[in-house]
């Protein structure tokens, strides 16, 4: 092949009570990268669109252009030269893995070209590049899902270490992003930097008992354990809303709701496909009430991550 198109999908990552080491893929949005290869060295980036013009050409800057970059690096192929466009279909600074998608669709793209030398797993550090270009940490809770699929856990960053959990097949998300923006920089920079011992022992049970419901299909077990008492109360100020948009999503059948990724954008968990739209309708319904507009999502986790149209 010379040219190929791949389609990378959103992520929710911190999925309530597991900053940094939890994520899972959904179905849209997601972002799409056209790679195609030239015959001179070097990547250019030709065209960039849904951005508004805010994201930068510069490969060294670009979350899909660096990804790439590292890639052809540690495969020996730096003189291998590509021309990229990238088309985004979510809004920067959601909460959805921008980024991740960006980079997760450039990287896996550039694989294919090559004739798949690494695995898929093995792309992930190359992915996880582009996010240390956009929020200056490379962490893995989006550009994982979004690469692998499914709903993921980081259990170590030294060495990389990731765990793909199943997921019951009546599990849905509901995903509302308000047409508000929060940077991630300024989300992590608010974080407190000790914990007490019980906010740890209550996050570490609820780790736990996610996990568990996940991996038992117990769905009340889920919606218990979908609780964070370290990060949301921190984040949650940043949006407005925020409580009774959480408050509708429950009443209207969720399991737990909290904040996707760094915010602004909202998930909640549902069983059934009929309720997890109710409860997108619901949420958005309490951000239109005080004059926030949004955008809504439903769907199943996602498994089968970046796909190639």
């Amino acid at each position: 092949m010379e040219s190929i198109r791949v389609y990378a999908p959103a992520t929710v990552a911190n999925v309530a009570c597991g900053f940094d080491i939890f994520g899972f893929a959904v179905n849209r949005p997601g972002d799409e990268v056209v790679l195609t290869k030239k015959s001179s060295p070097g990547i250019v980036i030709n065209e960039i669109t849904g951005d508004d013009g805010r994201l930068p050409k510069d490969v060294a800057k670009n979350t899909a252009g660096i990804a790439i970059v590292k890639y052809l690096e540690f495969i020996g192929h730096s003189d291998q030269g590509f021309e990229l466009s990238l088309h985004k279909d979510m809004p920067l600074g959601s909460g959805l893995g921008s980024s991740a998608a960006s980079a997760v669709a450039g990287v896996f793209a550039a694989n294919e070209l090559m004739g798949k030398p690494l695995s898929q797993k093995d792309l992930l550090p190359f992915a996880m590049e582009g996010e240390r270009v956009a929020c200056g940490s490379a962490h893995a809770d989006n550009v994982g899902p979004s690469l692998l699929g499914g709903f993921v856990v980081i259990r170590s960053y030294e060495p990389l270490d990731i765990i793909q959990l199943p997921t019951p097949n009546g599990l849905y998300a509901s995903i509302v992003h308000p047409q508000i923006e929060v940077n991630t920089k300024d989300a992590r920079r608010i974080l407190e930097r000790e914990i007490t011992l019980g906010k740890t022992i209550t996050q570490m049970g609820n780790v736990a008992g996610l996990v568990a419901g996940l991996l038992m299909s117990d769905y009340a077990l889920i919606g218990r354990s979908l609780v964070d008492v370290i990060v949301e109360p921190a984040r949650s100020i940043l949006i407005p809303q925020f409580q009774e948009v959480k408050e509708a999503a429950l009443r209207s059948g969720a399991l737990g709701c909290s904040i996707s990724g760094s915010g602004p954008s909202l998930f909640a968990l549902s069983k059934g496909e009929e309720t997890a739209n109710q409860v997108a309708k619901a949420m958005s319904a309490a951000f239109n009430s005080v004059g926030i507009g949004s955008e809504a999502y439903v769907s199943q986790i996602n498994h089968q991550g970046p796909m190639i149209r």
